[in-house]
């Protein structure tokens, strides 16, 4: 292929083909940014084997996130836990509570080692400890191990938000962040017809849910296989003063889009040296990163509720109706469809709608969905609301990802993402502490109020307090 010089003079749009046909070879670019160029980039085969890789990578996180939900009917009768014991509530916020303490020590990482190390490390941490937890030999050691495991899990996404927001150019950041939400999400439903097929069974005295956790470690292998293609951030290298780095990146990047490098370029509003932690939160605490960082604290305080809720207890929710184990386990399977079919529906959505405006449009309907679902009685009904309501959940879910990692630079966007974040996984630990008391003495429809009600705390605080984002460059949402 042919590289043409990347025209940033603003004639034509991203992607018009009549930028690419008046573009001479001979002409030498005028001097841009180097976030300007990545910006205006079109998509080339390096944007897309990131995307693939990052949903990949988080395919195994959802498919840990998850993982206790659907296998928790199974562990009750393995270790004769009730829904109402400590040890169960435990078992159920165990790995949440590692998700905070990765989120707030990791999530930070990424600021420090780069997106591409941290992302390769937090995948082969939970990898390690989901196959650890297949070999537990009571309920403490698993409780243990899915701490461990989502310490990996709880850093992994805002690593891989900030690894995505940087590298993607700004008419596709959405569309292509979405796709590999996406590709993570199909983890979802299959976790849950795992746990449909392997919950009853044993296979020479080994249960079938171990044989679900062990599945979560393959990630590991998926790291050996493609870390020494995958590339490191050329925003983050320049943030770090590593120029060289940064452009010899940005080049892969260009060859793979068929476009030639600027001559040159001017980065005089950049940092040229790495920012400690104390920078890092004297970054945060300016205008205007101290109101979007208000804002993602209240946002990730509340957000839990409405879709860890959900993901967390409605096995628990169908069983107190009075199914068996196995027609609950298979009414969450079903449930859990909407995940995958939601994030889909996003990809367009992030293109077509201001991503503030489809967070709050999809928290809406998260609400009122859920409570359809926790005032249906018929198993048929009781489906298709479990189906809406994941199918919202991950609207929102995709959304959300996409728009906290644009309204923070480069130099803190990892550290402002997971310390917010952690927030997120914490809230989701007391889920179950918080909930079922709730649903056990008021019922699904009073334990959906409480959520509906914390999803329009986040809503109005969104409304209040965020940014628009859509179709603008990095250097415009975030003002050196």
């Amino acid at each position: 292929m042919n590289s043409q010089p990347l025209d940033l003079g603003g004639h034509a749009g991203p992607g018009d083909p009549s930028a690419a046909s008046s573009a001479s070879p001979n002409r030498a670019p005028r001097a841009t940014t180097l976030g300007a160029f990545m910006d205006e980039m079109p998509v080339g085969a390096l944007h897309r084997f990131v995307v693939l890789v990052v949903g990949i990578g988080l395919f195994f996180d959802m498919y840990e996130i998850f993982l206790v939900s659907s296998i928790g009917s199974a562990l009750q009768n393995e270790y004769g836990l009730d829904s109402h014991s400590t040890d169960f509530k435990l078992l159920l916020a165990s790995a949440f509570i590692g998700m905070f303490f990765g989120a707030l020590c990791l999530g930070s990482l990424a600021d420090r080692i780069g997106r591409r190390r941290a992302f390769l490390l937090t995948l082969v941490w939970y990898s390690a400890f989901s196959l650890l937890g297949a070999f537990s030999i009571d309920a403490t050691m698993l409780v243990i191990c899915r701490f461990l495991t989502g310490i990996g899990v709880g850093a992994i996404y805002p690593v891989a938000d900030s690894y995505l927001s940087e590298i993607l150019p700004k008419e596709k950041r959405g569309r292509l962040a979405a796709w590999a939400y996406t590709t993570s999400y199909v983890a979802v439903p299959l976790v849950g017809f795992l746990a449909v097929w392997l919950n009853p069974l044993h296979y020479d005295g080994i249960a079938g849910w171990r044989v679900i956790l062990a599945i979560g470690g393959l990630g590991a292998v998926f790291v050996l296989a493609v870390k020494h293609r995958l590339p490191e951030s050329p925003r983050w290298l320049l943030a770090q003063g590593r120029t060289q780095d940064a452009h010899a990146t940005l080049r892969r990047f260009a060859d793979g889009a068929g476009v030639a490098m600027p001559a040159s370029f001017e980065e005089a509003g950049e940092r040229k040296h790495p920012l400690s932690l104390r920078e890092r939160i004297a970054v945060l605490g300016k205008a205007p990163y101290d109101k979007r960082y208000v804002m993602l604290v209240i946002f990730h305080l509340f957000q839990g509720f409405g879709y860890y809720g959900f993901g967390s207890l409605a096995g628990v929710v169908v069983k107190s109706r009075g199914f068996d184990v196995t027609g609950s386990t298979l009414f969450v399977a079903l449930s859990f469809l909407g995940y995958p079919i939601g994030s889909l529906l996003s990809v367009p959505l992030l293109n077509w709608i201001e991503r503030r405006t489809l967070v709050i449009g999809s928290l809406v309907t998260i609400a009122l969905f859920g409570l359809g679902f926790a005032y249906s009685n018929h198993a048929a009904v009781i489906i298709c609301f479990g189906v809406l309501t994941t199918c919202a959940s991950n609207v929102f879910s995709n959304a959300y990802h996409v728009y906290q990692a644009e309204i923070f630079p480069a130099s803190v966007r990892s550290t402002a993402i997971g310390s917010t974040y952690s927030l997120s996984r914490i809230v989701s630990s007391a889920l179950p502490f918080i909930l079922l008391p709730v649903l056990t003495q008021h019922g699904p429809l009073a334990m959906f109020g409480v959520i509906s009600a914390a999803l329009a705390i986040v809503a109005v605080t969104l409304r209040a307090l965020g940014p628009l984002t859509t179709r603008r460059s990095q250097d415009e949402i975030n003002p050196v």
